[in-house]
């Protein structure tokens, strides 16, 4: 507040007031925009789960390796059915996170005396 000469109390004038206000307003509206722009740079990330087995791994392969070879080579499989234990499973999801689309990748392998003997899908992508 100013005082004048004789010793009274001025109120602040009315464009003062009224340009803080402006300048408030406008720092709000700059800073909202600002949220709502950077609210739809979101990063969603891709999540992989289960067996990631190199393609290269896969090619070698054989039929009439040992059950002892194939784990060494992919390592263990994500489902051993307790009922056909004879077969293993590679199992590969992975979820995009820029559309939420759902790739799900299997490769059965059938093994007959302890010894790889079929294999069916592809845990490659292709």
């Amino acid at each position: 507040m100013q005082q004048d000469g004789d010793g009274s109390i001025i109120p602040p004038s009315q464009p003062f007031v009224g340009n803080m206000i402006y300048r408030l307003f406008q720092a709000l509206l700059v800073t909202s925009a600002v949220i709502v722009t950077l609210s739809a740079c979101v990063y969603r990330m891709d999540i992989p789960q289960g067996n990631r087995v190199d393609p290269v791994l896969v090619e070698q392969l054989e039929i009439g390796m040992s059950r002892s070879q194939v784990e060494f080579l992919l390592g263990t499989p994500a489902i051993v059915d307790l009922y056909h234990p004879d077969q293993w499973y590679y199992v590969y999801y992975l979820k995009n996170g820029d559309d939420g689309n759902v790739e799900k990748r299997v490769m059965t392998l059938t093994f007959s005396n302890d010894q790889l003997a079929d294999i069916k899908g592809s845990i490659n992508p292709g």
